[in-house]
Formats: C-alpha cells, sequence, structure tokens
C-alpha cells in the first residue's frame, strides 16, 4: 500500500501523507508526493495536503537514513526533495496544508510550500535541524524567511525550538487556527474557492507569487496583464452576467 493517497472530492484533490507513526518524509514518501502532484489535473480547483491521524501532519525526514550521507549525497537529499516540494507550490491550483500535530523539518518545509495553511491549535511547529548539526534543506531557510521576518527566521532556525499554533499565527506561518478539524476547516475554504472562476483564481495566484519577484511597477503591470487576458473568458462572461442578473454564476473553466 502507497504511503501517498490522492483522492479526488468535488473539484478538491486530497493528498495524505499515511506512513506510521509520524508519517515522516523517507524516500518512499517523497517518491510518492512526486507521483501524486504529477497525477493532479485540470479538473482539480483546489489542493489539500494533509497527514494521516492525529499524531503529526510530517513530523521530519527519516532520522535513519542520514548517518550516511556524504557531501555529495546530502546535496543530492536535498536538491531531490527541493524538486519535489517546488513541483507542488508550482501547481496553478491553491493548495491548502492541513495540519493537525507536530509540523516539524521536513513537515515544516513542505507545509511551507502550500500556498495557505490551516493548524489545529495542538499542533507545534519547528526546524531543529541544528540540534543535528545540520541545516533545512528542503527550503526551509529560504521559504520561511520570505514569508515571516528574516529575524523571527533566523530565531526558528537557528534554535531549533518549537513552537505553537497560536505563535505560528501571530508571525504569520499559519493562516488559520482551529480547535480540533482542520480538515474540515480546509475543506470549507476550499469548496469556496473551488466554487470560484477556476481560470480567476488561478491567476490570482500567479499574480501574487510571481509579483514578489518583481519590483512593484513590474508586478503591477504583470497584474494588468492578466487582468486583461481573463477578459477573453467564457467565466468572466458568465460571472459579469450572473451578477447583473443577481443569481450564482456557472463556471466551466473556458
Amino acid at each position: 500500500m502507497s504511503k501517498v493517497l490522492l483522492e479526488k472530492i468535488g473539484k478538491i484533490s486530497v493528498i495524505t501523507i499515511d506512513s506510521p507513526p509520524v508519517n515522516a518524509l523517507d524516500r518512499e514518501v517523497i517518491n510518492g508526493l512526486e507521483d501524486a502532484i504529477s497525477h493532479i489535473k485540470d479538473d482539480t480547483n483546489v489542493v489539500i495536503v494533509k497527514g494521516a491521524g492525529s499524531k503529526a501532519f510530517v513530523a521530519g525526514a527519516d532520522i535513519k537514513e542520514f548517518p550516511n550521507l556524504t557531501p555529495l549525497t546530502g546535496e543530492q537529499l536535498c536538491l531531490r526533495g527541493q524538486s519535489v516540494f517546488h513541483s507542488l507550490s508550482a501547481l496553478k491550483q491553491p493548495v491548502i496544508a492541513a495540519i493537525d500535530g507536530f509540523t516539524l523539518g521536513g513537515g515544516l518545509e513542505l507545509a511551507l510550500a502550500c500556498d495557505i495553511r490551516v493548524a489545529t491549535s495542538k499542533s507545534q511547529f519547528g526546524l531543529p535541524e541544528v540540534k543535528l548539526g545540520i541545516i533545512p534543506g528542503y527550503g526551509g531557510t529560504q521559504r520561511l524567511s520570505r514569508l515571516v521576518s528574516v529575524g523571527k527566521a533566523l530565531q526558528l532556525i537557528c534554535s531549533g525550538e518549537f513552537i505553537g499554533a497560536e505563535e505560528a499565527s501571530r508571525i504569520g506561518l499559519v493562516e488559520e487556527v482551529v480547535e480540533t478539524d482542520a480538515m474540515k476547516k480546509a475543506m470549507e475554504l476550499a469548496e469556496t474557492i473551488a466554487s470560484r472562476g477556476p481560470i480567476s483564481v488561478q491567476k490570482a495566484k500567479e499574480a501574487v507569487l510571481a509579483g514578489k519577484e518583481m519590483s512593484l511597477e513590474e508586478g503591477l503591470k504583470f497584474e494588468a496583464e492578466l487582468f486583461g487576458s481573463l477578459c477573453e473568458t467564457e467565466d468572466k462572461v458568465e460571472g459579469v452576467a450572473a451578477f447583473l442578473e443577481k443569481r450564482e454564476p456557472q463556471f466551466t473553466g473556458r
């Protein structure tokens, strides 16, 4: 049985990491993630990533694979994980992490590769790699410092300490905290997003993420170009007509 499951629920694709006891990112899980991501189809409007059970979202890499790492194999290990996580972040659909439990090391790096993070109040977050004499290698040093302040990123990375969900929310690492059921909240959000014009949602994601790497002037020009491209879609015609006619739009993704 695969350690990574892909399920389609309407317009929502759910990727579940099921590798007891803590959903560690061993080679089989990384390969399974890559395969699941490659099977996300155009008829998916939103993607959710979650861990099986309530103990951990993903509690890091499989440390048993580390003792024999050399400079070459260590770099290769990082490049492999980075490549898979990049393929997730590069999906045109919004990706939501439904987090319940420990989200550590590579698990936090996986959550950082998602677009939106919803967590239960008991969840714990950290990048404890310095406790092993190494650093985050699946994108943690780069993505965390782009999401929270550089100082806060350095505090978490250099101390290796954990923070709770409320602190993660306060610093902007998590978008929403719920008491017990992150998946329920993630599905509610995914259903809302999935009901919107799929092309416009995808262009909105593209505008925000690509625009971060541009100057404000370049970003504004890019935004206008994307807006213009949407004006020739059937969804734009339908959305405007539905608004004027006071009815719900029936988007087709065209």
